[in-house]
């Protein structure tokens, strides 16, 4: 989860810093929207991995829950 959020705030301060110097706003200004654009960023990089973990988590448990119980229960496949 550390890494989207590194990633998060990496990809927001590049946006911020992007868009506050396309508005040719002076440099203290510019780094402030990215601190803030990086921090918002990082925040729904977490939230966002935490729900896409959880996800996947889940559909592992209802794959495993899937399997047959027992290997001799399942059919061989037919060769073609």
């Amino acid at each position: 989860m550390k890494s989207f959020m590194i990633l998060g705030a990496n990809v927001g301060f590049l946006i911020g810093a992007g868009f506050s110097l396309m508005e040719n706003c002076p440099w203290p200004t510019a780094l402030w929207r990215a601190c803030i654009a990086a921090l918002a960023a990082a925040v729904l990089a977490r939230w966002w991995s935490r729900i896409w973990l959880q996800g996947l988590h889940s559909a592992i448990e209802k794959r495993r829950h899937a399997r047959p119980a027992t290997v001799g229960d399942t059919k061989p496949t037919a060769k073609i």
